[in-house]
């Protein structure tokens, strides 16, 4: 059982991806073909680990980022196919790292690679999809795009070190934690959403909006996934409530109801996250801290305070419905 958070009580009431979604269909329709295409190999276990998260039930939204970023300042060609294939395999590429660092069982609801196929042949498809991405920027031959999201892949394996300097430790403050996040999950939304002003020979001042849109997006989008994981719906998840509790996870709504809590509660909070104490009861119990010290609904008001930074960094570009997307 979670706890209800207030996502619906924000300004904008109707927000949506749908229209995104249905505004990149098209170009994202040959972006999933290229995906199955560029997966392939005659090593048979690479496609087969590789289909099973691609083919898990994400969004898709780093390379919808991608391609509506492109098309927003003019682009016709399809490099930009290409670019957000390479934005896609990235991330794939991160999680099926991620799941062997973090011992991780399930994914969006589904066993993870690592338990189906093992450690060894989760990291390796990792590199192979990565090798695939390199592959496909150079194919495009801009110097500039491929700068952004080489980079890009360097500063997501900064924060995935930092991570592990972090893990467990209840001293870990919120600074910290917005360093690691920004490396992890906002560097690749803002090297998707840049390299598409980049390709269609956008001006500096069009690049600068369209990569500060995607980093506060990213934050955003991290902080509102840990909220939710204290106070979501498993059916709408994809995975169960308190996932990051039981695996240790030290994320912002546990940090702020550890630094906010009593002697005693301080205790607690060591007790089951450095020591591994996860079960039932403790959950519901650090449920309970989180609710009595407002960490969720304080989770979330950050996340729309990055969220309006990202609204605000488009506020100067035409309009367009791109933009408004």
């Amino acid at each position: 059982m979670g706890v209800v958070i207030p996502l619906e009580e924000s300004k904008n009431k109707q927000a949506s991806v749908k229209p995104l979604v249905d505004l990149t269909k098209a170009d994202m329709e040959r972006v999933n073909q290229l995906i199955l295409s560029r997966a392939g190999s005659d090593v048979q276990m690479i496609p087969e680990v590789a289909n099973h998260l691609i083919s898990s039930g994400g969004k898709r939204l780093r390379p919808m980022l991608t391609l509506a970023s492109a098309v927003m300042f003019g682009y016709e060609g399809d490099h930009h196919v290409k670019l957000a294939t390479s934005v896609e395999f990235m991330h794939t590429a991160t999680l099926l790292h991620d799941d062997v660092v973090d011992e991780s069982d399930l994914r969006r609801g589904k066993s993870t690679a690592r338990t189906i196929w093992g450690n060894q042949a989760s990291v390796l498809v990792g590199d192979f999809l990565l090798g695939q991405a390199f592959r496909m920027m150079v194919d495009v031959g801009s110097l500039e795009a491929l700068d952004v999201l080489s980079t890009a892949a360097s500063v997501i394996a900064e924060g995935e070190v930092l991570q592990l300097s972090v893990a467990k430790n209840m001293e870990t403050t919120e600074d910290d934690y917005l360093s690691v996040i920004r490396a992890k999950t906002a560097a690749l939304f803002a090297a998707a959403a840049e390299v598409g002003p980049i390709i269609a020979n956008a001006d500096k001042a069009g690049r600068a909006a369209l990569r500060s849109y995607g980093m506060n997006l990213g934050l955003a989008f991290q902080l509102v996934d840990d909220a939710l994981d204290y106070g979501g719906k498993a059916a709408d998840l994809g995975k169960n409530v308190g996932d990051d509790f039981r695996e240790g996870k030290i994320t912002l709504p546990v940090i702020l109801s550890y630094r906010r809590g009593t002697q005693e509660e301080r205790a607690f909070w060591r007790e089951a996250i450095e020591q591994g104490n996860t079960g039932d009861e403790n959950l519901q119990k650090a449920l309970g801290l989180i609710t009595k010290y407002g960490a969720l609904n304080d989770t979330i008001g950050r996340a729309l305070h990055y969220g309006t930074m990202a609204r605000d960094a488009l506020a100067p570009l035409p309009a367009s419905p791109l933009k408004n997307a």
